[in-house]
């Protein structure tokens, strides 16, 4: 027995050294890449770091803080990156789970039209911005044209503010929704087909079959979903960089800036455009804690709804 202790013990401590060794490519990787990044950075937002070798930092505590959130542009960064958030969140998810029941129908060509629905998704957002500036200056106008549409072929769709948005709605959702649908497909696939039989027997509509049945077995999926088209939607840069270039511009609170201008292309234009490192960290702080509690009280409420179901 002494033995086959001793045995088990010494099998034990080789399989940790193993693990070890396989953990600590990534364990550095994250510590390299994420960790500690974030940790200078949250120490520079404290200072005068200005992003060029400087011999002494000053300590400035919570002014950078400060100046950015009483910063107007920083101000409607927030409230058009708010807008644009909900607005790509919700568009999103509900193409995403119409065309998941589409696809999960036995519609004629079902398999050509999941992949179709994905494609969108493995374009670049940088190329995917340009192709959209190209249909929203010259497809759309000359449709419209060609159509007699009045609004298509007057509109201007990235010159004007509130279009601009719309537009970048259209365009974040034509990616990501695919991606989205992918996951509520999966999630459909497990719905067990007796129970939607036995419900059609009881004579449930399909709203019912959905409502009572379908939503609340594929909760878990809605989990992860929500999150991740929230925490997208409030990150999304490299569409609206090429798309609209934070453009065109607006009057808010008698101050000239930039109508598309989200928070991270603000961050992005604080820090490197206009040289305020510390200022820049400063903000990227405080979009962190912000993203970092929206998406905890969003995953509670889901995780609620799933206990619920």
């Amino acid at each position: 027995m002494k033995r086959n202790k001793t045995g088990m013990l010494k099998k034990k401590r080789k399989d940790k050294i193993f693990y070890t060794l396989f953990a600590t490519p990534a364990i550095l990787a994250f510590l390299i890449v994420i960790a500690v990044p974030f940790c200078l950075g949250v120490y520079y937002s404290f200072t005068n770091w200005t992003g060029i070798t400087q011999s002494t930092l000053d300590f400035v505590g919570f002014k950078n803080y400060i100046d950015s959130v009483t910063n107007t542009r920083f101000q409607y960064s927030i409230m058009i990156t708010i807008v644009f958030g909900l607005l790509n969140f919700v568009v999103v998810n509900v193409i995403s789970f119409s065309l998941a029941l589409l696809v999960s129908s036995k519609v004629k060509g079902r398999n050509l039209y999941r992949t179709g629905f994905f494609v969108p998704n493995l374009i670049g957002g940088i190329v995917l911005g340009y192709i959209w500036q190209f249909i929203f200056n010259n497809v759309f106008i000359s449709f419209g044209e060609m159509a007699n549409i009045s609004f298509l072929a007057n509109k201007f769709f990235l010159s004007d503010p509130k279009l601009a948005i719309i537009a970048l709605v259209m365009t974040s959702s034509w990616q990501y929704a695919g991606y989205i649908m992918m996951i509520y497909y999966t999630a459909l696939q497990n719905v067990p087909t007796e129970l939607i039989e036995a419900s059609k027997l009881d004579g449930a509509t399909a709203w019912q079959r959905l409502k009572k049945i379908t939503i609340p077995m594929i909760m878990p999926a809605f989990t992860i979903t929500l999150f991740l088209t929230l925490t997208n939607s409030f990150k999304q840069y490299d569409v609206i960089l090429s798309l609209t270039g934070g453009g065109p511009s607006t009057m808010f609170m008698g101050q000239a800036i930039k109508a598309t201008e989200v928070i991270s292309m603000n961050i992005f234009n604080t820090a490197s455009v206009e040289n305020m490192m510390a200022q820049g960290q400063a903000k990227a702080v405080l979009f962190f804690i912000a993203l970092v509690v929206i998406s905890l009280i969003q995953t509670s409420i889901t995780r609620k709804k799933e206990v619920e179901s």
